[in-house]
């Protein structure tokens, strides 16, 4: 075969002063990066198969190593960007699909950062967070019409932040150990994905959000009566409109098991439910899945952020839906096509905002929670998203980051180096969930401290009362059309 033409998007550099040759870095790069050569007493470096994971620069017991970023250049063109013109190269040599993991890095505008806060001064006194009292506590679900009738089923969360759904399979089961133990203690939801629910994961079932999508894995009347609360899946802020692909090799007995399918057999999960192509069908399976479960729990769909995803949210909260999760074109995912995830979509920030005010302009508010999600940074993005309209977030790159991902976007390989996406054996045990659990259940707790903090400048001492409150956000830089989306004033805007 001819020599491949597309070069290494990374570089390499080994400190031969620090390196003491213990050959760490050749025993745990899962992509053979590293080799060593016995005759030679050296390690050679096949740096075209490096991801840019840093583990063999984390691992390194002397720093000896580093790994840069070192996209190819080409001769500077105005349009024809060095990235594109390597697609192309790529596509050319394989004919295959660009895939890629995680959200989109493309350079869409960050509304959240085109966004700012208001703050307490003269005439409103600030809140202490540290002496005075700060609810952060959320209810999910429907709320009554009237304040006499009975409240229906709600999830109580004790911070507006979540673990979104991520499915056993796309990741590992110590993963989700580690979301599921950390919600569990801080007294939030995590969400099983389209994946099943793994026996492993019942001491946590109290608190988990169960998926049902179109491939149907996993589901059974046990599935959906462990469960807080059940998720519709229609479609994903990473890939809307088309579906999901396990590859049967990583479908070993315990996914099998947990999935119900045969070992070693595809899972693929189709774009459409062939049960739904309409509102009265989608209000049909809410009504179905209610009735299995004796209206005991939240039944909620999940959508993908799209041009007229306003109206789509009004017609899934008219069919019944007791919250609604939309997903952003920066949500995260284990494998999608490139050119799906970074083109396909709306940003978060323009979505919530669009359907809050719908929903409202309908009377239709209370009948539903919004729960947003997709790119989520940090604490500043999620009290900005609640201000514009949601009632909780969902987060999840996030929550990979917290347990060690360093956003190699190769999560469709299966090699993970930190043991989160891949079923692996070897590589699986690199995640303690113990560990695991721990530092996710810190990052839900520095978010939601300071979520207390801001909301005190604010004067503000229950995260409810900023729900959908535009009035304590200003834009800056933003279009009159970007403003009027958002429901938002310009900075220097008085009351």
């Amino acid at each position: 075969m001819a020599k491949s033409k597309y070069k290494t998007d990374f570089r390499v550099i080994r400190d031969q002063e620090k390196c003491i040759k213990c050959q760490a870095c050749v025993r745990m790069c899962s992509n053979d990066v590293h080799y060593y050569d016995p005759e030679t007493d050296s390690i050679i470096l096949q740096e075209e198969k490096c991801v840019g994971c840093h583990f063999c620069e984390d691992l390194c017991p002397t720093g000896a190593i580093t790994v840069k970023r070192e996209i190819p250049e080409i001769k500077f063109n105005q349009h024809w960007d060095s990235k594109d013109v390597y697609n192309i190269i790529k596509q050319a040599e394989t004919g295959g699909v660009l895939l890629t993991g995680m959200g989109s890095d493309k350079k869409f505008k960050e509304y959240f950062d085109h966004i700012v806060l208001n703050a307490s001064q003269v005439t409103n006194p600030s809140i202490d967070p540290l002496r005075e009292p700060m609810e952060l506590r959320t209810f999910i679900g429907r709320k009554p019409d009237n304040i006499n009738d009975e409240l229906p089923p709600q999830l109580v969360l004790e911070t507006p932040i979540m673990f979104t759904a991520m499915s056993y399979g796309s990741i590992s089961l110590n993963a989700q150990k580690s979301l599921a133990k950390a919600a569990f203690e801080f007294g939030t939801m995590w969400n099983t994905g389209e994946g099943g629910l793994h026996q492993e994961l019942l001491p946590y079932a109290k608190n988990v959000i169960v998926q049902v999508a179109s491939g149907r894995f996993g589901v059974d009347i046990d599935y959906l009566e462990n469960a807080a609360a059940v998720e519709i899946k229609i479609g994903q802020g990473a890939k809307p409109g088309i579906g999901g692909h396990l590859p049967g090799e990583k479908v070993d007995q315990e996914i099998s098991k947990t999935r119900r399918i045969p070992i070693g057999t595809d899972a693929l999960s189709p774009a459409p439910h062939h049960d739904i192509y309409s509102i009265e069908d989608l209000k049909q399976l809410i009504f179905a899945i209610k009735e299995a479960t004796r209206y005991k729990k939240p039944v909620g769909v999940k959508i993908a952020a799209v041009h007229n995803v306003a109206p789509i949210a009004s017609g899934i909260v008219r069919a019944g839906a007791d919250f609604v999760v939309i997903d952003g074109i920066r949500g995260g995912t284990g494998a999608a096509p490139t050119v799906i995830r970074d083109n396909v979509g709306i940003p978060i920030e323009l979505a919530v905002a669009v359907v809050d005010q719908r929903l409202r302009e309908e009377g239709i508010r209370n009948q539903a929670s919004l729960i947003a999600s997709g790119g989520f940074r940090s604490s500043a993005d999620v009290i900005k998203a609640i201000a514009l309209g949601a009632d909780a977030v969902y987060i999840g790159t996030a929550a990979l980051i917290s347990l060690g991902c360093h956003l190699c976007q190769k999560c469709y390989t299966g090699k993970c180096n930190w043991g989160i996406a891949t079923q692996d054996p070897y590589l699986t045990k690199r995640l303690n969930p113990e560990i695991g659990a721990k530092r996710s259940y810190n990052l839900l707790r520095a978010w939601s401290l300071e979520i207390k903090e801001m909301l005190g400048g604010m004067g503000i001492n229950a995260i409810e009362s900023l729900r959908g409150n535009r009035e304590q956000l200003r834009g800056v830089g933003l279009t009159e059309i970007e403003l009027k989306l958002l429901g938002i004033k310009h900075a220097g805007e008085a009351w």
